[in-house]
């Protein structure tokens, strides 16, 4: 499907319609919130293949139907389905060994076009076709999987070998079977090329679940038949080097992937449920670059907050947030910047994430009693300059920790609390004195990740009175525009938010449709001033700490996410997401 701005210049090339007509058209779409090619279509205003050819003439490309011509399977797999799912194109042919041949919808789709050339180091004809032409054609990949999932269990011993003794032997026979290897490659690969985090393979009665957490979110990418779940479960054990006949006991892995495009670690944990055994792989990409601070997306003062204590020698900063909130992530970027020849880093970590140079690395491992205290303790005799902890999660770390702070080095670390303030009262009950914290602990910052609108589909909206009602009752907003105010976002005169426009994704071949791509946090800093320390001795309640942080300026995650939402770099939606407790 083309996306609005293609459509128009298409139209516009076509002579047609008069612009005044296709701007109706396009501000009718919008009024319905659906693209401006569904328009048409619903109101019959154009045919799918006088448009397509059209198209296919405008961009110089031949224009073909294939939905009767079978495709040899050699031809067919050299695009993986999920990818030729997802950039709508699809290999139908070859020329010799040099050239291969595709069909598309979207001749535009030029990062699809060279991914196709480099995995397949073949040039590309292309050509252009209907989305109903193209629904056709991926019906093929399904007829060809099919017989391809039926000899991968086609033999009835192998079948009930593995389901009454799981031989190992034959598991391992299996999981060598070149389509399980195709169906598991397929999978990773497609995992690194749409971004993903984590990939879930979730065995269920009738059949086997594919999902992927995409930006934070999980979504469905594909079901597998049932048959093919001991072959699947036993490749991602080879390739993790885990037992194959162990089915009752959860094992973890890691395995590696390395291509000139890529360098990809994958941590793996199998776990028995009741339809059979469940994989989670977490994708770690090694070849990532190490984010620099600006690009953490932190407003000017909480930032300046940032560095000036991460410049200081010693005492504590703790990053908090649940799992998923890019924690870690924010501990490696601090750790980048501090990481110059004249210090030493040491870190205890759960696991090593990413490894970074000119750092000393070393992961906890509780089987054989090596905790975050052990290591932390240990690592104190190497006195290094900077410490980063993993994450505090008992009384005997922190006092570690907050020692370790007090007698001269920098430590970074994690707590799992809600918001920035709750960390003072979350190391009391871990029994550390209210002098202790006080002394040790420089800044505590708060974080989620929200995901970022789309840039090729993001279009303005006010806010409708329902929902501005909704968000009355649950936030104070008269505080909320002060500090958009205050921050220059909208201009001093605004009284309501009734006439700000805010930003949403409408969701196009960019996104997946989706309306969001990538992520970027937001932050709140508890800065450890006088006030703060001086209540902080006294034992202040959280009430207390946040009215004292809050007359000196700190900024909530919920104003951050609002002063994001008014730029345009998230929407309302996902700020009410991560930051609903």
């Amino acid at each position: 499907m083309f996306n609005d701005k293609q459509l128009t210049k298409i139209l516009k090339n076509t002579k047609v319609f008069a612009p005044a007509e296709i701007k109706k058209f396009t501000d009718e779409a919008d009024k319905k919130n659906i693209p401006l090619e569904a328009y048409l279509f619903e109101k019959r205003l154009v045919s799918e293949d006088s448009l397509y050819e059209s198209a296919a003439s405008i961009y110089k490309m031949p224009f073909v139907r294939l939905s009767n011509k079978p495709i040899r399977k050699d031809v067919l797999f050299l695009i993986p389905e999920p990818l030729a799912r997802h950039y709508q194109l699809i290999a139908y042919d070859t020329e010799g060994d040099k050239i291969i041949k595709i069909v598309t919808t979207d001749p535009e789709n030029l990062q699809a076009f060279e991914f196709v050339q480099k995995k397949t180091n073949k040039k590309l004809d292309i050509s252009l076709t209907t989305p109903g032409e193209y629904q056709e054609l991926m019906k093929q990949y399904h007829k060809t999987l099919q017989a391809e999932f039926k000899d991968i269990t086609g033999k009835t011993e192998i079948k009930e070998t593995i389901n009454t003794n799981g031989d190992s032997k034959d598991l391992k026979e299996l999981a060598e079977d070149l389509p399980v290897v195709r169906v598991v490659d397929t999978i990773l690969e497609y995992a690194i090329f749409e971004g993903a985090s984590d990939i879930h393979i979730e065995p269920e009665e009738q059949e086997l679940n594919v999902r992927y957490r995409v930006d934070g979110v999980l979504k469905n990418v594909m079901s597998l038949p049932k048959s093919i779940q001991p072959g699947v479960i036993a490749r991602i054990k080879v390739l993790s080097n885990l037992k194959l006949d162990e089915h009752r006991m959860p094992q973890d892995g890691r395995f590696k992937i390395q291509t000139t495009e890529y360098k990809v670690a994958f941590r793996v944990s199998i776990l028995p449920i009741f339809d059979g055994e469940k994989a989670v792989l977490r994708l770690l990409d090694e070849g990532a670059q190490i984010l620099t601070l600006p690009q953490l997306g932190m407003q000017p003062k909480p930032l300046e907050i940032l560095k000036k204590n991460i410049a200081k020698p010693h005492g504590m900063i703790l990053v908090t947030g649940p799992t998923g909130s890019g924690k870690t992530t924010t501990l490696y970027t601090i750790l980048g910047v501090l990481n110059k020849p004249g210090v030493n880093i040491s870190t205890i970590e759960d696991p090593i994430e990413y490894k970074m140079t000119h750092v000393n690395q070393s992961q906890v491992n509780p089987k054989i009693g090596y905790t975050f205290a052990m290591g932390l303790r240990a690592l104190l005799r190497q006195d290094p300059n900077i410490i980063m902890v993993g994450e505090i999660r008992d009384n005997e770390t922190a006092e570690i920790a907050v020692n370790a702070a007090m007698t001269g080095h920098l430590l970074l670390s994690t707590l799992h609390t809600n918001d920035a303030v709750t960390a003072i009262p979350r190391l009391f009950d871990m029994s550390i004195p209210p002098f202790l914290v006080a002394s040790t602990t420089n800044m505590v910052m708060a974080q989620r990740l929200v995901r970022k609108i789309c840039p090729h589909c993001i279009v303005s909206y006010p806010l409708e009175k329902e929902v501005l009602e909704q968000l009355r009752v649950q936030f104070d907003l008269e505080k909320i525009l002060d500090t958009l105010i205050k921050t220059g976002s909208v201009s001093k005169d605004t009284k309501t938010f009734d006439k700000i426009l805010f930003y949403r994704g409408k969701g196009c071949k960019q996104c997946s449709d989706e309306g969001y791509k990538g992520r970027i946090g937001i932050y709140e800093v508890l800065d450890s001033t006088k006030e703060v320390n001086e209540a902080i001795l006294r034992k202040a309640s959280r009430e207390e700490l946040i009215k004292i942080s809050r007359d000196q300026g700190m900024m909530t995650m919920l104003e951050d996410g609002f002063l994001k939402a008014k730029a345009g770099i998230t929407s309302i939606e996902e700020v009410l997401r991560v930051t609903q407790e």
